[in-house]
């Protein structure tokens, strides 16, 4: 166990130098093998990089990403972002509600939380302002609307999750949609609440003949045509995950075209996009491979599975207790980061103290989610950041995220006590 904290102090010193998360796994990787493995590491990194480069699951990755880059340069988020105004603005809190369910149905697609909060809030922001929006209750609901990027399907993170654990993406996909469509319900029921009792919003309300909120509502359709292509092959077992993203690809490339859109620079600018994020997640992947090469080498998640089974906890408490390891680690490490170096010690753990592997993985989403906007790291937070007006500041996304956050909690304590949220849909449909 000594060691197993060794690893976690070296790995918060090195990221607290300035390092890049990449940069930091794998001299720390290397820095062990020196020491504890004689070299081991350094003949087996052409193999370990070959190998985990070339599965097919993890093709996926690059597909979803581009996936979501046309999207965003499709003319699809602001047709969808209108057409869901005029059916949200007479509930209380108005449009701050078209910014959970604007995101929800993005996410649907896209697969990237960055990219979620990113493309809404570049539409939400400078409308709301206008409109005399709580500021802080405008980028609160903006970066936990983002969240529902990496939990709703497709997911990024469920795929390298998936991956790591040996288990079925398209299962991990099923088990998802529940409580995807729930926790957007739950942070929809947190705008409500605030803007009842706490901050109700002084915002001017326009009506819209519903014939003309019908005809809006048409706008919405092109993009549940790609989601229906992406998820409906997959779950119908025409195509396997990789194979769903590309034909995403090519119906998102056809909506493009139809919202004349489609362009050589376009085109361009989606391909640059999605190569630089790639580039980073496979990098942080494989470095943390290397990681995880040395950790299992030196039998750490055994040593880890008899610490805790010889402090006596409870099932429930060592889930607990795995809550509160997250939310610390994720003050200074992003989600793949965190999923990647976790999941080969965690997992085996989790299952012998009788969990189903694949409500913990959607459950550890949940966990990634969180740490996407809670301060220092909270990556959300921080595009929201670069998207607010410069007469605003920092305090007001920390402000508005506090009760999301809170949500976030009182979702998190579902999803423990009532795991049939996560496996009723998958184990009704293998049936």
């Amino acid at each position: 166990m000594e060691v197993a904290l060794l690893f976690v102090g070296g790995l918060l010193a090195l990221l607290m130098l300035g390092l890049h998360v990449a940069s930091a796994l794998i001299l720390l990787a290397f820095g062990a093998d020196q020491i504890l493995s004689n070299g081991l590491l350094l003949s087996s990194l052409g193999s370990i990089a070959w190998d985990k480069m070339n599965d097919f699951t993890l093709v996926a990755i690059p597909l979803f990403v581009m996936l979501g880059e046309i999207l965003i340069r499709g003319g699809v988020a602001d047709k969808l972002y209108s057409a869901l105004s005029v059916w949200m603005s007479r509930l209380p809190g108005g449009l701050l509600h078209t910014n959970i369910y604007a995101s929800t149905v993005f996410a649907a697609t896209s697969g990237s939380s960055v990219a979620t909060a990113a493309t809404i809030g570049t539409l939400a922001i400078p409308e709301l302002e206008a409109r005399g929006y709580n500021r802080p209750m405008i980028y609160g609901s903006l970066a936990s609307g983002g969240t529902l990027g990496v939990l709703i399907p497709p997911s990024i993170l469920m795929i390298v999750y998936g991956t790591l654990a040996e288990l079925s993406v398209s299962k991990l996909f099923i088990a998802a949609i529940i409580p995807g469509l729930l926790l957007a319900g739950m942070m929809s029921l947190t705008i409500v609440i605030v803007s009842v009792f706490i901050a109700p919003p002084k915002v001017r309300t326009e009506d819209v003949p519903f014939a003309q909120k019908l005809r809006m509502l048409g706008q919405v359709f092109p993009i549940f045509v790609v989601f229906f292509v992406v998820m409906g092959s997959i779950y119908g077992g025409l195509a396997t995950p990789t194979e769903a993203a590309a034909l995403g690809i090519v119906a998102a490339l056809g909506l493009a075209a139809i919202n004349r859109k489609l362009s050589i620079p376009m085109l361009h600018q989606a391909f640059a996009a999605a190569f630089r994020t790639t580039s980073m997640i496979m990098l942080i992947i494989v470095s943390a491979f290397c990681l995880n090469f040395i950790i299992s080498l030196l039998g750490l998640p055994q040593d880890a599975s008899r610490a805790i089974a010889d402090a006596g906890l409870s099932p429930y408490a060592l889930i607990w207790l795995l809550v509160l390891f997250y939310a610390i680690l994720g003050c200074f490490l992003e989600a793949v980061a965190m999923m990647v170096t976790t999941v080969g010690i965690v997992v085996p753990i989790v299952i012998t103290a009788g969990f189903d592997p694949l409500w913990f993985g959607v459950f550890l989403t949940i966990l990634m989610e969180l740490s996407l906007i809670t301060p220092p790291v909270g990556l959300n937070l921080y595009v929201i950041q670069n998207l607010r007006p410069k007469d605003s500041n920092i305090n007001d996304v920390f402000l508005g995220i506090t009760p999301f956050v809170l949500a976030f909690l009182a979702f998190i304590t579902l999803i423990i006590y009532v795991p049939d949220l996560v496996l009723w849909l998958p184990t009704s449909m293998s049936d």
